[in-house]
């Protein structure tokens, strides 16, 4: 079988939009839908799975790893990140498994905790409150966190290094 221009043009875009980062089946089927007839987008989409470039599983998992790796945030807002980008729920459910938000909180507010070491207990809170809540973290999470980065901070503990893979 003959691969038509307009399949094999379709194939090489979604090649080139996967070298950039990994991406869901939805986010691939969107972008080639702009400018592709169906067609050549299903085939490309068979094509790429076949060769296993595209598979939603793989991506939730990478996603994921990178959400708690780089910039860590709660179960529910990876979650809600893989679901937005087309993965089913069961999928966003199983790359999340797992998931300790109370460490991922802490971690996520250690570097913001150094930055306000000279502030009062009051400020301290609401400050690393309003940032963990804005990164989906749930009440009990920022509650442990804040006052786990509290007494760290007034006692001279160090929080995790700055290197430990996480930013």
């Amino acid at each position: 079988m003959k691969d038509s221009d307009p399949e094999r043009h379709a194939r090489a875009a979604a090649q080139r939009l996967l070298a950039y980062r990994p991406r869901s089946e939805a986010e691939i089927r969107e972008r080639l839908s702009r400018r592709y007839p169906p067609n050549a987008v299903d085939d490309a989409l068979r094509s790429l799975k076949r060769a296993g470039l595209l598979d939603d599983t793989d991506f939730a998992r990478l996603w994921t790893e990178s959400r708690l790796t780089h910039r860590p945030r709660s179960a529910a807002r990876i979650r809600r990140e893989l679901l937005d980008k087309g993965v089913s729920r069961d999928t966003a459910e199983t790359a999340i498994d797992g998931i300790d938000d109370a460490e991922n909180a802490y971690r996520a507010a250690a570097r913001l905790a150094e930055r306000l070491r000279g502030e009062s207990r009051e400020a301290f809170r609401r400050r690393v409150w309003s940032y963990l809540q804005r990164r989906g973290f749930g009440s009990a999470a920022v509650r442990s966190a804040i006052s786990r980065l509290w007494d760290e901070t007034r006692n001279g503990a160090s929080a995790p290094p700055a290197d430990a893979g996480w930013r």
